[in-house]
């Protein structure tokens, strides 16, 4: 198995884990509301422009967050830092990769959690997690114990392990989602929504997890999440987006006393209220975040 920090370009300027430069997306509609494909016709359609001149850097280790309302963006970017959607306008870099121009490399260095995971319904979390191994080209024994030990650490029980995953509660198997993310070690996380479903317990397991990753297994992770204490307790910074902009980046505490003389005396959803003026939707990015 070819290691993915092989692909990282070793020099100072790539310490840099990620870096996108004035992105932008744009979908057009049907008129009944579905995503166009093709390219005819698009001038009769509804367009939304998902990311408008979308700029940041995540440093090598960071836990990087984005917080926003439903339908600004969030997934949009994911998507395409994952290699699975083309920006109109702009660039971004894992490593320093070209996501467009490198995908492949790319693809080898990430691995992506969706609040929408998708698995082999009739197969078992093991024989699920053994086929993405196998797709990473790790053996049979070690991938066999990387998955036990995985799933314990996510307090998944063992009599589940060989259960149909088409018989597990949505909880359950957004922990197989993380899992299969975990197992190969990968040197950039994106992790989209991924204690969504999860009861508080199983949140707290999960969010143990991705710390151990950043300081055991120098990962950096981008982050994308509904829950406001679990981004102040996990983001070395957040960027808050809004209707496809960023509004504001910056550690949580320096956003906090951005919007009051007391920090202590404010939240991140003060923030959040306060930066966009909504409420915060936990309903995802609708149609945008299947593009």
């Amino acid at each position: 198995m070819v290691s993915s920090r092989s692909y990282i370009h070793h020099n100072e300027e790539h310490e840099e884990a990620v870096v996108v430069e004035h992105i932008g997306k744009t979908f057009y509609l049907t008129r009944e509301g579905h995503l166009l494909k093709r390219l005819r016709n698009r001038a009769h359609q509804e367009r939304i422009r998902a990311l408008h001149d979308i700029t940041f850097r995540i440093q090598r280790g960071e836990i990087f967050g984005i917080l926003g309302p439903n339908g600004s963006g969030k997934s949009t970017l994911i998507r395409i830092l994952s290699t699975l959607i083309i920006p109109d306008e702009g660039r971004a870099w894992i490593f320093g990769h070209d996501v467009v121009r490198e995908d492949m490399i790319v693809r080898r260095l990430i691995n992506r959690v969706s609040v929408e995971a998708s698995f082999f319904k009739k197969l078992s979390p093991v024989e699920n997690l053994m086929y993405g191994a196998r797709l990473y080209g790790l053996s049979g024994p070690e991938a066999r114990q990387r998955i036990h030990r995985i799933l314990r650490r996510l307090g998944l029980r063992e009599t589940s392990y060989t259960q149909p995953m088409e018989n597990m509660s949505r909880g359950m198997q957004q922990k197989v989602a993380i899992a299969r993310a975990f197992l190969t070690s990968p040197i950039l996380l994106l992790l989209d929504e991924p204690t969504t479903g999860l009861d508080p317990r199983s949140k707290r397991e999960v969010q143990s997890l991705i710390l151990e990753l950043r300081d055991e297994h120098d990962a950096t992770i981008l982050l994308t999440t509904h829950d406001m204490v679990e981004a102040e307790n996990l983001c070395d910074r957040i960027a808050i987006l809004d209707e496809g902009r960023i509004v504001a980046l910056d550690t949580p505490d320096n956003l906090k006393a951005r919007i009051a003389p007391y920090p202590e005396e404010v939240t991140m959803e003060d923030v959040f209220m306060a930066l966009t003026g909504k409420a915060l939707d936990t309903t995802g990015d609708a149609i945008l975040a299947h593009a």
